[in-house]
């Protein structure tokens, strides 16, 4: 067999095992069927995510207050330590997104849109994020959140830490859903 052929022939079993997982990253995100957001309200501590430019200052104790305000929105507080041991506070606001139905307060799907820039500019499609519950324990001790393109991803859970089945079974998930569970950064706590 000529090189020139032996090349084209690796080109194609690389382009066929990479097939499957193209395929399975190109596939919709799906969320959990839906959410108690009265189960879901209260303390969140960050214990992973894909490292993003808006939480750069970040570096332990990372956690998120939700408070369902009358009318349907919810209260975002983010809190985190910074190098300098200061705390940084980001306080937002999240509401359901057009695809998602808010009734007897469950999100059906749980699709949320959360902004943090200023209430003036709440008009401004740019300043809402996609905020989509993409995994939760059955006792809400965890939950998963991502968004359609995959770039942003944050594991949350009521303590500071988790079992190693609820790892495993979360980047399995994650995995089946197209994540690279390798980009993940522990938060330390």
């Amino acid at each position: 067999m000529s090189s020139r052929h032996l090349f084209a022939t690796m080109a194609c079993v690389i382009a066929l095992g990479a097939f499957p997982q193209a395929a399975r990253a190109a596939k919709p995100l799906t969320t959990v069927a839906s959410v108690d957001l009265q189960r879901y309200q209260g303390v969140w501590h960050q214990l992973a995510l894909y490292p993003n430019r808006f939480q750069k200052a970040c570096v332990s104790n990372t956690r998120a207050q939700y408070t369902i305000l009358p009318g349907g929105s919810i209260q975002v507080i983010n809190q985190c330590r910074t190098l300098d041991g200061k705390e940084m506070l980001a306080v937002g606001q999240a509401r359901p997104s057009a695809e998602a139905q808010l009734s007897g307060g469950q999100l059906t799907p749980p699709q949320l849109q959360v902004r943090f820039a200023p209430a003036w500019l709440a008009w401004l499609p740019m300043v809402w994020g996609n905020y989509w519950v993409i995994q939760l324990a059955a006792d809400y001790r965890y939950v998963v959140v991502g968004e359609p393109s995959r770039e942003y991803l944050w594991v949350l859970a009521r303590s500071t830490a988790l079992s190693d089945a609820d790892w495993a079974a979360i980047t399995t998930r994650l995995r089946e859903q197209g994540y690279d569970p390798a980009r993940l950064v522990r938060e330390v706590h």
